[in-house]
């Protein structure tokens, strides 16, 4: 019996030690490793951006004022990025698909619905009355009200079904996108161009006076998402697997999905459309991490789109002079980069 104790012991704290989000040494240290390179990227893409073309020499008092007048872009950056990188994961893994994202729902539809409504009905001064506080909010909360809607319809019914909310999230999105269109079309030229700026995710189009609202409705849904890292990784198991381990997986989903749509609304209502962002983002996360623990994805995830946000920003506007319209360079390289990464690898 000693030597039958002597022989399991081992092989039970192998088994352990594979089930480990990092179960070796190794894997520990290139996270580490991966972990320290991000922020250092980071740090020197928040720098770059404060200090390029900046006239005045570092560290000097006048070097500080101007990096102040871009630090907003920063945090504007920094927010985009982690609503974008953790909504986009926790999406895929409560639909059990690392193909789709959060767009889906039809969020950056309705924001070109409201847009486009505004100049439609109002012309041009419209989209200067979608300025302000009320009016972010009001974005907002359209946006989490449609998403609700349909959790609480389609989710909550006896023959509740996610594969069927997602397919009336696009039947909804592809709508609101017809009627944008055909909106569009009656537009004059000048008016259609003032809302061609909008419809572009932008930084150019946050309003530092969003922040104090922005900040703390992203800070309760990440703080949330990630204190419950543990049930993400036990509803990624699937309905089965993870109900027989006490989890309640329809209330978990809805809640997750909640979250998700708050991130979603508030990076969209701040900079408008960014469909790629998230799908890229979360795609080199699962590759760059390797592991199934969101605990360990969602910091790779956000920092990961910070550097990619950052450094489409800088093309943008350095070399492009193109205001921040980051979500064409985003479309164009990232899909490039997303594609080589994906054949490289052989499997999402």
């Amino acid at each position: 019996m000693a030597d039958t104790r002597t022989v399991l012991a081992p092989a039970g704290a192998a088994v352990r030690r594979s089930a480990a989000p990092l179960p070796t040494l190794r894997a520990r240290r290139r996270y580490a490793i991966l972990l320290a390179v991000l922020a250092a990227l980071a740090a020197g893409a928040a720098f770059g951006l404060l200090a390029w073309d900046n006239p005045m020499p570092v560290g000097s008092e006048g070097f500080w004022r101007i990096a102040n007048l871009r630090a907003t872009n920063l945090v504007v950056l920094s927010v985009v990025a982690v609503c974008q990188a953790i909504a986009t994961v926790t999406f895929q893994t409560v639909t059990e698909n690392r193909i789709i994202t959060p767009s889906i729902m039809g969020f950056e539809s309705l924001y070109t619905a409201v847009q486009t409504s505004a100049v439609y009905f109002l012309g041009a001064a419209g989209v200067v009355a979608l300025q302000g506080v009320p009016q972010f909010l009001l974005q907002v909360a359209l946006m989490v009200g449609l998403s609700l809607l349909l959790y609480g319809w389609l989710l909550s019914g006896r023959y509740g079904s996610l594969h069927i909310m997602l397919l009336v999230g696009i039947v909804i999105g592809a709508g609101l996108g017809s009627v944008s269109t055909f909106m569009q079309r009656l537009l004059t030229p000048s008016e259609f161009d003032v809302l061609a700026a909008r419809l572009f995710g932008s930084i150019a189009n946050a309003d530092a006076s969003y922040l104090p609202v922005a900040l703390p409705l992203v800070g309760l849904a990440v703080i949330f998402i990630l204190a419950n890292g543990r049930r993400l990784n036990a509803i990624a198991l699937g309905r089965d697997l993870s109900t027989s381990l006490g989890i309640d997986h329809r209330r978990e989903v809805m809640r997750m999905l909640f979250f998700v749509s708050i991130l979603m609304a508030v990076s969209t209502a701040l900079v408008g459309p960014m469909t790629f962002l998230g799908f890229l983002v979360a795609t080199l996360a699962y590759q760059f991490a390797d592991t199934y623990d969101h605990r360990l994805v969602f910091p790779v995830a956000a920092l990961t789109g910070f550097v990619v946000l950052a450094g489409a920003y800088f093309v943008m506007k350095n070399v492009f002079a193109a205001q921040g319209v980051v979500s064409i360079i985003i479309e164009v390289v990232g899909g490039t980069v997303f594609l080589f990464v994906i054949l490289r690898k052989g499997r999402l």
